[in-house]
């Protein structure tokens, strides 16, 4: 079984999309959450080796999901994904404990490499 990654984003084709990066190259999707409210609770119950953290959500941003999830779990490893122009809030991400960031829309390439260089 390969690592265990929980998918957090608003969008559903979001999530299908990195869900099929994911699972094509060999790791398991052990949940998906719709805002960062959901991803705090799926993150306590589920433990997952890697979260997909999307920025802009409806009633709790990814960043304070970040926070939130690093009060919990200060080793959480956690990955931002955000739209083009979103530079100040990448920052914030990284600020708040992400390892990397990646760039929607999404290159398989570009989110194993993040995936993979996040889990060492």
């Amino acid at each position: 079984m390969g690592k265990r990654v929980l998918i957090v984003d608003d969008a559903a084709f979001m999530r299908m999309m990195i869900k099929d990066i994911l699972t094509k190259n060999g790791y398991t999707v052990v949940g998906e959450a719709e805002n960062g409210t959901v991803a705090i609770e799926k993150y306590k119950e589920l433990k997952p080796d890697l979260v997909t953290m999307d920025i802009t959500m409806p009633e709790m941003d990814g960043i304070i999901a970040v926070k939130e999830i690093k009060a919990v779990d200060p080793a959480a490893c956690i990955i931002m994904c955000s739209a083009m122009g979103q530079q100040a809030m990448v920052i914030d991400a990284i600020q708040a404990g992400a390892k990397d960031f990646i760039v929607k829309p999404f290159q398989p390439e570009r989110v194993i490499e993040a995936v993979s260089k996040a889990l060492v």
